[in-house]
């Protein structure tokens, strides 16, 4: 059987750093010294070992239908080692291809470390074999690796890993060469790196009914196919099936784990689906076709042998394939384990499940039960139980949650950061549940991605990252920059991963737009963190917000129209989906609510103008239709008709709001109903200080695209001991200094609403105005409770502090206590 063996990744060492300009790159002229993989019409020949892994092969020809997009021409493939072509592109793995094993035994290309997981390099080597003037080697140190350089090499001739999810076409080229330089040598940060397909009922589930899995009317193999090259060219290597109702389970299909094993995917379920068992279908749907009997009932307690031959079936079926499987137990779907109701019970029958399910490992795998990938996510009600002693096995991963809106629950202190099997994270880009839903449009900023997983790589979670990205679609950019980060976690720290958006529009649309394009997402994001589109009905804007934010969209608008009418051709429909469609859509939405909200107070006022609002309110409505129609019918030739819905739950945010009539205006007239307008506060951004003051372990660092302000503050490295409030003197702090104020005022400090790193831990900051003694306080709700609720809805937690300022220079000061704590601006009132 094949079996995954938990261990860190290792890095190539380089005996001296290496500029970006010393190593191998791509190059468009000619140069004598050049490896030419396109010249003169002919293209460079690629050559792989036949008994190399399946994965091998499908990179090989993939590779090579990448060099026909950018070509025009198709590159002669040759599985035998019988080429006798001058230029080979040599594809391999260390111990499955004899090419390789042979240049790596003439020190030709540099060896792997014993163990390593996942490396590749990619290399030029003059004179390899007899007859071949030259070879550009991709090697790899197992399977993955070997894939993974393959489709770098794509990404670095100009071919987006969504060249089919999003439509991405290259742009032609006449001549290709790899300039000669160091080798390229990559291995990953995080071991297991992939996605969740989740709440796929109003987009992926039927469009891959109608476009794809016809057959099955289902996500089925020919989707899943799709889904594996995507993950393969993100350089992921792990997947949680789809798993709602909506759809059949992973297994049901026998070609699903068929080909998951040949493109090299490894399997694992989500944090409700306990050994790779999908229950919403397989115990409530179809137990009885599989077993002939009505299934008993799901409690572990009154029905174990059943559960427990369920578990094991499974378990024969999968154990020749590369999997992880989830310990524990949660309800059929997303819900509480059922059993006993006293906390101390559940926790017992909970630990007898996970001891149990030890078992089952044991009685079917050769394998030692601590070698066999198994992870255990504390999510939700789990957490609770978790937090109250559970006996996990040291050999299991812990996957710690964020709660849903992207902000991680609870990290590994130092005691469970000395675990075995390390930790992990299960982190949201989509969400379907409370406090609302975020499945239409994707608004999570690169900034806050890397913060969070940034924050949770400094705690040790480096085991596996799996990021819920909804149905796919429209989340491409930013999960590409998860997988970015798990890959390499150096390369996007929050320091500069604003910077994200430039690289990924100059990658997929060109350097001539590229700027255009990131100043359009970085403002799509800034505005989401102060309210996704989906939430804006839930935030209590003041009318002067809601005038900024309506005059922002427009211009953001505006910018997105502008630019579609210069894009080329071949990438206007990458456009669409990754651009146009999710600002002109949070455009639209703001419109629509904030416009028939103000209709609706004009027309208690008694204005007439109240009637015009309600039409602008009833035309941003109309616009979303047209646009998803257009997104769905339109674009690629109707390629995505089915995949874009834009109700997804049919939530009422997505419905018509209530607008102003004529007899509303009438009745304001004879009652009019006036407001004074709310006092409006002096804003400070918090990267505005005049001063600051550094610690030993830690210091105040500036992040952009960060929170409701564009210019947070906050504490880096995020490995540190939280500072005491006995002794502020030696804590970091930022300082503001202002005039023109006299009297009492509110402080308003408002924060990214993250957790405390571990239970026990807060997110606290300590101000002072004046020399006056420092107020504590923590911004952390207690629990998921209203406070939370509004604090992820709006993109902020705050906290409210009275004080005295006097006539001419004031001082604030602000300590910044405990890891986690970023203030985004000050508000005075």
């Amino acid at each position: 059987m094949k079996v995954l063996i938990p261990i860190v990744a290792i890095f190539f060492a380089f005996a001296q750093p290496v500029r970006a300009q010393d190593v191998l790159r791509v190059a468009q002229k000619y140069n004598r010294k050049h490896f030419p993989l396109l010249h003169q019409q002919k293209m460079a020949t690629i050559c792989y070992d036949q008994n190399d892994a399946a994965v091998v092969a499908i990179a090989a020809k993939a590779f090579a239908g990448d060099l026909n997009l950018l070509s025009g021409l198709t590159p002669l493939i040759d599985s035998t080692r019988s080429s006798k072509a001058k230029y080979q592109i040599i594809i391999g793995t260390a111990g499955k291809s004899k090419q390789i094993d042979q240049l790596l035994a003439k020190k030709a290309i540099v060896a792997f470390p014993n163990g390593a997981w996942e490396n590749f390099q990619i290399a030029l080597v003059d004179e390899p074999f007899a007859g071949v003037k030259q070879a550009l080697v991709i090697a790899g140190s197992d399977r993955r690796g070997t894939a993974f350089g393959v489709f770098t090499l794509s990404r670095m001739l100009g071919v987006s890993p969504w060249v089919w999810w999003a439509d991405v076409t290259p742009q032609r080229q006449k001549q290709l060469y790899i300039a000669k330089g160091k080798a390229i040598q990559e291995a990953p940060s995080v071991q297991y790196r992939g996605i969740f397909l989740n709440d796929e009922d109003w987009g992926l589930q039927p469009w891959a009914a109608k476009h794809l899995d016809t057959d099955v009317k289902d996500i089925g193999p020919k989707t899943y196919t799709k889904i594996f090259e995507l993950l393969l060219r993100l350089k992921a290597n792990y997947i949680w099936p789809a798993m709602h109702p909506s759809t059949k389970a992973f297994y049901y299909y026998p070609m699903d784990p068929v080909m998951a094993d040949k493109y090299a995917i490894v399997v694992g379920s989500s944090h409700c689906e306990p050994m790779l068992r999908n229950n919403v279908f397989e115990w409530s749907e179809n137990f009885e076709a599989e077993y002939g009997k009505k299934p008993g009932e799901w409690r572990y307690d009154l029905n174990k042998n059943e559960i427990d031959q369920y578990w094991t079936d499974r378990l024969k079926q999968s154990k020749n394939y590369e999997s992880v499987y989830t310990v524990g137990m949660r309800g059929i779907h997303d819900g509480s384990m059922p059993g006993p109701k006293d906390p101390k019970e559940k926790l017992k029958l909970l630990d007898e499940v996970i001891q149990n399910q030890r078992q089952l490992f044991k009685n079917n795998f050769a394998t030692q039960v601590d070698r066999i990938p198994q992870i255990f996510c504390p999510y939700k009600e789990v957490l609770t139980l978790y937090r109250m002693g559970l006996n996990l096995p040291d050999d299991v991963t812990i996957v710690w949650a964020d709660d849903n809106h992207g902000y991680v629950r609870q990290l590994s202190n130092p005691q469970e950061q000395k675990r075995v099997g390390g930790a992990g994270v299960y982190y949201h880009l989509s969400y379907w549940g409370k406090p609302e839903d975020y499945l239409w449009l994707s608004s999570t900023s690169p900034s806050l991605i890397s913060y969070e997983l940034s924050k949770a790589y400094a705690y040790q979670a480096r085991r596996l990252w799996v990021i819920n990205v909804g149905d796919i679609k429209p989340a491409e950019l930013e999960t590409t920059f998860a997988m970015d980060l798990a890959w390499n976690v150096e390369r996007w720290k929050p320091e500069n991963a604003h910077n994200y958006t430039l690289a990924w529009a100059k990658e997929t649309f060109g350097e001539a737009y590229a700027q255009q394009i990131a100043n359009i997402k970085n403002e799509y994001y800034h505005l989401a963190a102060s309210g996704k589109p989906e939430h804006i009905n839930r935030i209590n804007f003041s009318d002067a917000e809601k005038e900024a934010r309506l005059q922002a969209y427009q211009k953001l608008a505006q910018q997105a129209d502008k630019l579609k009418r210069e894009i080329p051709a071949r990438l206007q429909d990458a456009y669409y989906q990754l651009v146009y469609y999710p600002v002109m859509g949070a455009n639209y939405m703001n419109q629509k609510i904030f416009y028939a909200q103000k209709s609706i107070k004009l027309a208690r006022a008694g204005k007439e103008e109240a009637l015009t609002y309600a039409d602008y309110a009833t035309q941003a409505f109309e616009h979303i239709k047209e646009i998803t129609k257009t997104y769905n019918q339109e674009i690629a030739g109707g390629k995505w008709d089915g995949i874009m819905d834009y109700r997804p739950r049919k939530r009422p945010i997505f419905d018509m709001p209530e607008i102003a009539t004529e007899a509303m205006v009438s009745a304001g007239k004879e009652n009019p109903v006036l407001e004074k307008p709310a006092p409006q506060p002096r804003v400070i951004p918090a990267g505005s200080f005049t001063r600051s003051q550094n610690a030993s372990a830690t210091k105040v660092n500036k992040v952009s695209g960060l929170g409701v302000s564009d210019s947070t503050v906050t504490l880096l490295p995020f490995y540190f001991e939280a500072f005491s409030t006995d002794n502020l003197n030696e804590a970091p702090f930022v300082e503001y200094e202002l005039e023109g104020l006299t009297s009492k005022h509110l402080i308003e400090v408002k924060c990214l609403p993250t957790q405390g790193v571990y239970d026990g831990r807060g997110v606290r900051y300590a101000i002072s105005v004046n020399n006056t003694p420092a107020e504590v306080v923590n911004i952390t709700p207690k629990s998921e409770n209203a406070v939370w609720a509004q604090n992820v809805l709006q993109g902020y937690a705050s906290g409210k502090t009275q004080a005295q300022f006097k006539t001419g220079k004031n001082t604030i000061r602000i300590y910044l206590l405990d890891p986690g704590i970023a203030i985004n601006q000050l508000e005075i009132y």
